[in-house]
């Protein structure tokens, strides 16, 4: 017999370790994500009906669709310190697999990015080693494919705010 156990969405998994190693260094006040969402098999092949809202039933591979998510709010449930903290969105792209993360956040204790980098670096090869990975490669969505990792954070494609 296999047991499987599944835990949350991708994207809750991809932000947890994120927001955690963020909140633990630097305490996050509030914080914005949006996710980059590759489509998934609930969204239509063509245009038509959706219980849920007028865009979910249009064309999955053909369209950028803006959705909701409960992945930020997921995050405030498993790491307490941050229930209400945070807030997100979707957008739903034509990409059979792999998703992005942005997490935009004000933070207490001012960092630069490179201080940012730092300790995402040392917890992905530390704490969260198998869970988070740490790439200043030029990395774009298919060389993600199979990647086990559930949050990779991409060095490259992130920004400090002053």
């Amino acid at each position: 017999d296999i047991e499987v156990i599944s835990n949350a969405s991708c994207t809750t998994n991809c932000l947890a370790p994120l927001a955690k190693v963020i909140h633990d260094n630097f305490t996050i006040i509030e914080g914005l994500m949006t996710t980059i969402h590759s489509y998934t098999a609930t969204q239509k092949t063509v245009d038509g009906p959706s219980a849920k809202d007028w865009r979910g039933g249009r064309t999955a591979a053909q369209n950028i669709i803006p959705s909701s998510t409960g992945a930020a709010k997921a995050v405030g449930k498993v790491i307490p310190s941050l229930n209400g903290k945070l807030t997100g969105m979707s957008m739903r792209v034509p990409t059979p697999n792999v998703s992005v993360v942005d997490l935009t956040c004000r933070i207490e204790k001012g960092a630069k990015y490179d201080e940012i980098k730092a300790v995402i670096k040392k917890a992905a090869e530390g704490e969260l080693k198998g869970i988070m990975s740490y790439s200043e490669d030029d990395l774009v969505s298919t060389d993600l494919n199979g990647d086990n990792h559930s949050c990779i954070f991409d060095a490259k494609a992130g920004i400090s705010l002053s």
